[in-house]
């Protein structure tokens, strides 16, 4: 039987890609001394809250997510972040590889919305490993699976997730809104000779007293 252990080196945001995407480094130790042929690697990356503190700026940014602060004892929860698969190809004793971190900007994704409040410090990261391993067996190859216990932990830079997020929106974001909500927004664009999207939300913040920043 094989035994593995998984370690993360770095998290890096990739500057050239169509999508947001950030990629880890990662090391993975075969330490019985037997050779692997190739693991099909799957990967549950989760963010865990709960083990980071939070200044009064990124608590406002919170807010939604977890409630008043007087309530993060019960709210501040570990969450799915994303799931990853990868191809590792055969070794002996140690490889490491590149994992594809896809990501996104939508406000609408619980990880996004955690992020976007964030502004300094790092995020605490857990990475929970599974998939099949290929060996060399009596007859053959062999198939043993990822054992349940592999995992590894990480502390993200948040300066990592804002330069990849400025590399993709510089200064911008992204809202989903409903289709109807979307069309009255346009008219009442059109109706007052607005020039840009930016310029009908500022005139709707002022209405109400709101400014932009």
């Amino acid at each position: 039987m094989t035994a593995l252990t998984f370690s993360v080196l770095d998290i890096v945001a990739e500057p050239y890609t169509v999508a947001p995407q950030l990629t880890a480094r990662l090391q993975v130790t075969e330490t019985t001394g037997a050779r692997v042929h190739a693991i099909v690697l799957r990967c549950q990356l989760r963010i865990e809250p709960q083990r980071r503190s939070y200044t009064e700026a990124e608590e406002v940014g919170l807010l939604a997510l977890f409630g008043e602060r007087s309530r993060w004892r019960d709210t501040l929860r570990p969450f799915l972040w994303m799931q990853c698969t990868a191809m590792v190809q055969g070794f002996r004793n140690q490889t490491q590889l590149d994992l594809a971190l896809p990501c996104t900007y939508d406000f609408e994704v619980t990880g996004s919305k955690y992020l976007h409040a964030l502004r300094e410090g790092t995020i605490p990261l857990a990475l929970l490993f599974s998939g099949t391993i290929f060996t060399r067996g009596a007859n053959g190859f062999g198939v043993e699976q990822v054992a349940w216990d592999c995992e590894a932990s990480y502390a993200l830079p948040v300066s990592v997730w804002q330069q990849m997020i400025e590399l993709n929106y510089p200064h911008t974001g992204w809202l989903r809104m409903d289709r109807d909500v979307i069309e009255a927004v346009a008219r009442y664009r059109a109706e007052r000779g607005l020039t840009s999207w930016d310029a009908t939300i500022e005139s709707l913040l002022a209405a109400v007293g709101q400014r932009v920043p």
